[in-house]
C-alpha cells in the first residue's frame, strides 16, 4: 500500500551507502547476506511509501585506493579498481532488493555491456517515476573523485530532495564518538559551520558541490531499524546539514 507524496518530507532521495554497510562486524565476509537482507528490508519500507529512491554505493569493503597505493599501484589504476568494486557491490544489493519484489535498475558510469546499463540521467528520472530503484555504480566514471561526489552530483542531476548518507554512527559529532565518549551529536548544521569546524561529513569536493547547489545532506545510522522510513516522513533523526 502506498501513501500520497504530500505526506512525505522527502519524495525523491539519493541514499549514499558505504561499502562497509554491506558487511557484518561479526564475521570477515566482504559482502554479508544478513547485511544485504537488512538493507533491502529498510529500502522496501520507503518504497512502500511511494518514495523515489536512488542508491550510490561505495567500495571500502573490497578495496580502498590509499591501501592499493601503499602496495605500489598507481593512483589512477587504484581508482579504476575502486570503480569496478562499486559495480560488484551494486550487483549484490541490486539482487537482494529485487528479491523484495521491487523493480530495480543498476547503472554504471562506465560501459559494461551485459551486466548493467550505462548511466543516463534522463532515463534514470523516467525509471524513478515508474517506482524503480536506481542504483548508480562506478562513481562518476573518473579517477580522483569519490562516491560521495557521485552521490551529490547524481542528486543534482535527478533533482533529488536530499542526500541521505547512511553511516555506522548516529550522525555528525563534535569528535569521533568511537574514540571520545563525551562527543556530542549535532542535530543540525549549516554548510558554513561544517567547513569552519572542519567536520568530516564527506570529502570536500562533494560537500562544496552540495552546498553550491543547495542540496541538503542528512547523516544518520543506517543500521537503526526504521531510520530510513522515519527520515522520509519528516522525523528529525541524525544530523541535517543545509
Amino acid at each position: 500500500m502506498t501513501i500520497s507524496k504530500n505526506l512525505l518530507k522527502y519524495s525523491r532521495v539519493v541514499l549514499k551507502l558505504s561499502g562497509e554497510s554491506l558487511t557484518n562486524v561479526n564475521n570477515f565476509s566482504n559482502i554479508d547476506s544478513s547485511a544485504l537482507f537488512f538493507l533491502s528490508k529498510e529500502i522496501k519500507k520507503i518504497i512502500d511509501l511511494n518514495v523515489e529512491l536512488c542508491i550510490v554505493i561505495g567500495a571500502g569493503n573490497l578495496f580502498r585506493g590509499r591501501q592499493l597505493q601503499k602496495i605500489g599501484i598507481n593512483r589512477v589504476v587504484a581508482d579504476h579498481i575502486g570503480m569496478l568494486s562499486t559495480i560488484i557491490n551494486g550487483l549484490a544489493i541490486n539482487n537482494f532488493i529485487s528479491q523484495m519484489d521491487i523493480k530495480t535498475s543498476l547503472m554504471s558510469s562506465i560501459p559494461l555491456n551485459g551486466i548493467c546499463e550505462i548511466y543516463n540521467w534522463n532515463h534514470a528520472i523516467n525509471l524513478l517515476s515508474k517506482k524503480t530503484v536506481v542504483i548508480f555504480s562506478a562513481g562518476i566514471g573518473n579517477p580522483f573523485f569519490t562516491t560521495d561526489s557521485a552521490a551529490c552530483l547524481r542528486a543534482i542531476e535527478i533533482k533529488a530532495d536530499i542526500v541521505l548518507k547512511g553511516t555506522q554512527v548516529d550522525g555528525v559529532y563534535t569528535s569521533d564518538p568511537k574514540k571520545n565518549i563525551d562527543a556530542v551529536l549535532y542535530s543540525q548544521l549549516s554548510y558554513q559551520e561544517v567547513l569552519e569546524k572542519e567536520l568530516k561529513v564527506m570529502d570536500l569536493s562533494a560537500f562544496i558541490l552540495a552546498r553550491d547547489y543547495n542540496i541538503p545532506i542528512r547523516v544518520f545510522n543506517i543500521n537503526k531499524t526504521g531510520a530510513l522510513k522515519r527520515i522520509v516522513k519528516g522525523v528529525d533523526e541524525g544530523t541535517l546539514i543545509n
